[in-house]
């Protein structure tokens, strides 16, 4: 099943059913729809950026560079149901994510952002007649100029498998968030939204990971596990909280993950800058541990903003 609309990707005028790109609130949905492309497995995915989300919000003239790494994350979960035939139920791993990008991308405009998404399926892998896994390309167009690339690998367990493998674990934690740190930070303003707690021990660069599975938006529905989105955003908020760099965008973010970050153990959050370009961006590498086992790791590229 493809929605085709039209010819034209910008023809796509309605958000995607929310159950493909695993969002309970159909307010969370960026993308508006996916037609085939000219070569196979390729397709165009719509999407959508609003100009006041409640979490990803514009800042300082730029749109939030989290609403491109969630709308390359429901592309993968999308293609899989809808063109690949996973079924719902289905348990989708994220094993890497990234994206590289131009600033022109973020500018905010008056209306919201009409983004194209074209992407390239490769690397599939088939268990019988289900998909196993795969890896996807993505070239990322406004106005059909070409603004960013990014891509992921994902793979995919049956519900049975999945309870084999994970047995049965709570879909919230019993410990109690810890306080956040200051939201000015991490580029926040509300305390609600800041995901890193100050290190119980006291060491500079490091933050024990504040999971409040209340959250409307990191926790939109129960899982049993840290979500990945999570870990992506504590990742942008340890860069900014390790370089004192809040007025900056993420330009760069390839991130990997190695196991879930569990409910029932503290996950461990670590910054180092690591380089300063000649362009004057800031790269910082940040990693998650826990139980002394990484849980993920990202490489960030920070940029300070020009408007």
């Amino acid at each position: 099943m493809t929605a085709m609309l039209d010819s034209a990707p910008t023809a796509f005028t309605s958000t995607v059913p929310r159950q493909y790109v695993h969002r309970a609130a159909v307010s969370e949905v960026l993308l508006t729809g996916w037609q085939w492309a000219d070569r196979p497995n390729s397709f165009v995915v719509g999407a959508q950026w609003p100009r006041g989300h409640a979490l990803f919000a514009q800042s300082g003239g730029y749109q939030d560079p989290m609403l491109l790494v969630e709308s390359v994350r429901q592309t993968g979960a999308l293609l899989a149901h809808a063109e690949f035939g996973v079924g719902f139920g289905h348990q989708f791993l994220m094993h890497s994510i990234s994206f590289a990008s131009t600033m022109d991308l973020f500018v905010a405009t008056p209306t919201p952002t009409e983004v194209e998404l074209h992407t390239v399926c490769r690397d599939i892998v088939r268990r019988g007649k289900d998909l196993g896994g795969m890896r996807y390309d993505v070239t990322v167009k406004v106005d059909g100029q070409p603004l960013a690339t990014a891509g992921a690998a994902l793979s995919c367990t049956r519900p049975s498998v999945y309870k084999r493998l994970r047995g049965e674990r709570p879909t919230c934690t019993d410990r109690l968030p810890g306080l956040p740190i200051d939201p000015a930070r991490v580029g926040r303003t509300d305390p609600q939204h800041v995901v890193l707690s100050q290190d119980p021990g006291g060491r500079a660069n490091r933050w024990e990971l504040r999971v409040d599975c209340t959250h409307p938006i990191f926790f939109d529905h129960p899982v049993d596990h840290v979500p990945g989105m999570v870990l992506l955003e504590a990742a942008r908020q340890a860069a900014h909280a390790v370089t004192g760099m809040t007025d900056t965008l993420v330009l760069d973010m390839s991130s990997s993950f190695q196991r879930y970050a569990e409910f029932d153990a503290p996950c461990v959050i670590e910054a180092e800058p690591t380089a300063v370009d000649p362009a004057g961006d800031v790269h910082v590498r940040v990693r998650g541990t826990q139980n002394g086992e990484h849980v993920f790791v990202s490489h960030l590229t920070l940029r300070t903003r020009s408007r």
